[in-house]
């Protein structure tokens, strides 16, 4: 056991750490290209997906073909057109106006009231009315129909009441989101962009970072400088850590203040958890940089490893959609499991308890990848 630790403590001393990491934080930010890669793209990225990566459905081109006529129909589509989803753009009259609308692409939605809609009211018969969707945009189609559902529901209710028949049973639904009321696409995705913007940069700063020393010959020679891999490792991996928290700590201001996305959690969970995530996504970028000889091969092997760490991540589609195999590999990316915190603590008010597992497998990806990191740095030494 004293031959392990002999063999071990040579390895770490925390004076050449220190060296390494001024050394990083040096080189880092005295370039001012580096400076606004480390401090102003992270802002413009989180503004930038904050407001394209948006899901809601609102102001959909509607055409309509009214072929009744009558206040009755013409108050269902006011009902419609009032509501903040549906925008006419359109009144067409029998014929092809409707399939022209669609297939042209100036309509998505296409609302067609039969003759006789109000007649079949006020005899109590059942009154039909059609919505056709352009259904190549699938989640588009699927929150349109039951957008259009659920307004026309709530006017045949209202109809039903003034001593008409109503267009289905009158069971009235009293729905409540739990963590976001409105159902803002915004306050779920802006939490889960912090987690992907963190990752991008980790990959980015340390990657790029060994491979510009192994193009520019400096790489070669801290190989044989004194320093273990361990070292060199902690010393390329702790001063980017520290920067990502900085970058966390602009990015949630500006989720918070600028997009109103409500914290409803503990700052130090939050802090804690982007500990054991930076250290997982910085030994990942350690661990890629160890197979590329120049910049070009690093990004290429960033961006092979960014995109689909994205898709299997949660953070557009969920995982348990996705086929098996693709639900096992979605199991070994950090970035699924920081998402599913960050949406946790923003929303929900999630502390370590809720999170133990999540945290757990952040921090067993950290240390594994750092183990690897520091097997391939011996076998670049070797």
């Amino acid at each position: 056991m004293s031959g392990t630790k002999t063999r071990f403590l040579p390895q770490v001393r925390a004076g050449r750490i220190r060296s390494l990491i001024r050394k990083e934080l040096r080189q880092l930010l005295r370039d001012p290209r580096s400076r606004r890669l480390v401090f102003i793209s992270p802002i413009f990225q989180l503004v930038l997906f904050g407001y394209a990566v948006n899901t809601d459905v609102r102001q959909v081109r509607t055409v309509v073909q009214d072929g009744d006529g009558t206040p009755t129909s013409r108050a269902m589509v006011d009902a419609l057109e009032n509501s903040e989803y549906f925008r006419v753009v359109a009144h067409v009259g029998p014929g092809d106006g409707v399939d022209r609308a669609l297939d042209g692409g100036d309509a998505v939605v296409a609302i067609v009231v039969p003759p006789g809609l109000q007649a079949d009211l006020e005899g109590g018969r059942l009154a039909r009315v059609q919505v056709l969707v352009d259904g190549t945009s699938s989640n588009t189609a699927t929150v349109v129909q039951g957008y259009a559902g659920r307004i026309l529901a709530d006017f045949g209710t209202s109809v039903g009441a003034s001593g008409a028949a109503p267009f289905q049973p009158p069971v009235e639904l009293r729905a409540r989101a739990w963590f976001n009321p409105d159902l803002a696409s915004r306050t779920y995705n802006v939490p889960a962009v912090i987690g992907t913007i963190m990752f991008l940069m980790a990959l980015m700063l340390t990657g790029l970072s060994v491979a510009r020393e192994r193009e520019v010959g400096t790489f070669d020679q801290l190989l044989v400088s004194p320093v273990s891999p361990a070292e060199l490792m902690l010393g390329k991996t702790l001063p980017v850590a520290g920067i990502a928290l900085v970058q966390l700590a602009l990015i949630t201001a500006v989720a918070l203040l600028w997009f109103g996305i409500p914290f409803r959690g503990s700052v130090l969970v939050l802090l804690g958890s982007a500990t054991l995530y930076a250290l997982a996504g910085l030994s990942l970028g350690l661990l890629l940089s160890t197979f590329s000889k120049t910049q070009q091969e690093a990004f290429l092997t960033i961006f092979l490893t960014l995109f689909p760490a994205i898709i299997l991540s949660g953070f557009l589609y969920p995982v348990e959609t996705m086929p098996t195999f693709f639900e096992w590999l979605a199991d070994l990316n950090p970035l699924r499991y920081f998402i599913h915190i960050v949406r946790a603590i923003f929303l929900k008010g999630s502390g370590p308890s809720e999170l133990a597992l999540e945290l757990g497998v952040l921090g067993l990806m950290a240390v594994v990848a750092l183990r690897a990191g520091v097997y391939r740095f011996k076998r670049l030494i070797g």
